[in-house]
């Protein structure tokens, strides 16, 4: 039990103490995305196939790492227990990443106003963890080294963020160009972002020696880390604010009137969460980590604790502004035959993995065959993930008011070893155009 306590105080203390990716993966790129389409780009809350959606509720949920992979195909090893160490298969290197997402869309509406533009109200409740080279070897050290032996690891440019928060959109999109060889429509998306807390720490180097014979440690390096007003007592409330916004332009291609093809190719680009929420009142602390002391510390004492009785340090209270995951979206739209449709969609990360207090959307580029009707749709995206090797390979379905699926269901089910996962159901209420 020594061995697990001093083990974890050491992982946290890498951890910097205190602790969205993607979302509807597949889900959101087609004339009958409505309301899903629009948080991928505000211009599609004209181009779209109804006059009246309405999200009732609907979730997503994503995470991954390129650390620990998880046989997820194994029913008998969900059915008896799952044991980390001996389950798991982990791929230990200097700079480990993890990440992940909670994205849920509360009551929204999207609206066709008239056949020019249309209208779309949104609320949303997110989160978003990353987490940048961490040493893997961290784990391996603290569950499975003896407290007899001696071990070391080195971080550089480790870093974390973890935010919560809410927002209540409207977007509005207008058409630019209606010819019958293009149809250009541009659209924005403008937020009230209500932040519910959040935490980030940052060590440019970090390096621990455990020697077994005097049972001592001995760090070197520096950490920051903050965290905002109520976050060390979990009393999160959303009494801290800023404002957001999205902008997107789409394009279609039209077919001739005799066509049995809704249109020869339609795309867009889009860039999403612009914006940061400012916390006053932020706790922030800095520690200078060249010391050494007695294992024995970790044993009786929080982490808290710990960096306070052993390291000189600053601390302060000042405002933090947690910026948006802003990303770069775009995607491109092909029929095949009648019914039948290919989309290739990719989005890339405009934040930097250091800049702290920061949330990091994970690159992502994805080829999506889909079969679609009014009523009814089935699709199976392929992603190429950033941090992982392979493809994700998922299935989903659309069928009335009901949206179901994951970006990666098939490869779990397929593969020996899972770096992520995600998963999506959404219910709302469709009222098509004639």
């Amino acid at each position: 039990m020594k061995k697990i306590t001093f083990g974890l105080s050491i992982l946290l203390l890498c951890l910097v103490g205190k602790m969205n990716a993607q979302s509807f993966v597949g889900g959101k790129i087609s004339e009958y995305s409505g309301i899903f389409g629009v948080i991928e780009n505000p211009a599609l809350a004209r181009d779209n196939a109804y006059n009246l959606d309405i999200n009732l509720f609907s979730v997503s949920g994503f995470t991954g790492n390129d650390y620990v992979g998880v046989n997820l195909n194994d029913i008998s090893q969900i059915r008896d227990g799952f044991n980390f160490d001996t389950d798991a298969s982990r791929n230990p290197n200097p700079q480990n990443k993890f990440f992940g997402n909670v994205d849920i869309l509360g009551p929204s509406a999207l609206f066709q106003l008239n056949p020019k533009s249309g209208l779309a109200i949104t609320t949303r409740f997110r989160t978003f963890f990353n987490l940048y080279n961490l040493d893997g070897e961290v784990y391996d050290l603290a569950s499975s080294v003896d407290i007899n032996s001696d071990f070391g690891v080195r971080m550089e440019e480790l870093s974390g963020t973890g935010h919560a928060w809410g927002e209540i959109g409207l977007s509005y999109a207008r058409s630019l160009i209606n010819s019958d060889k293009l149809e250009l429509t541009g659209g924005v998306t403008v937020k009230y972002l209500l932040g519910a807390g959040g935490v980030f720490g940052y060590s440019q180097s970090l390096q621990a020696n455990y020697a077994s014979f005097n049972k001592s440690l001995a760090t070197t390096g520096s950490l920051d880390y903050a965290y905002t007003e109520g976050f060390a007592n979990e009393s999160f409330n959303l009494s801290s604010s800023g404002i957001g916004a999205d902008l997107g332009i789409s394009f279609k291609i039209p077919t001739p009137s005799n066509s049995p093809l809704p249109y020869k190719m339609r795309g867009g680009v889009s860039i999403t969460d612009l914006g940061k929420v400012s916390y006053d009142n932020s706790s922030y602390f800095n520690y200078d980590l060249n010391a050494t002391l007695n294992s024995e510390e970790f044993q009786n004492k929080s982490l808290d604790e710990v960096l306070a009785d052993n390291y000189p340090g600053t601390e302060g209270l000042r405002t933090l502004d947690f910026q948006l995951p802003t990303a770069l979206r775009a995607f491109v739209d092909v029929p095949v035959t009648s019914g039948l449709f290919v989309s290739l969609q990719t989005a890339v990360s405009l934040r930097e993995s250091g800049e702290n207090p920061s949330s990091n959307l994970i690159n992502t580029f994805t080829v999506n065959p889909r079969y679609e009707k009014r009523w009814f749709a089935i699709y199976s995206p392929l992603s190429f993930r950033q941090y992982q090797d392979g493809v994700a390979w998922g299935l989903g379905f659309r069928a009335g008011p009901l949206l179901f699926g994951s970006g990666s269901i098939l490869t779990n089910l397929l593969s020996d070893e899972s770096y992520s996962t995600d998963v999506y159901l959404g219910l709302r209420v469709p009222i098509f155009k004639k």
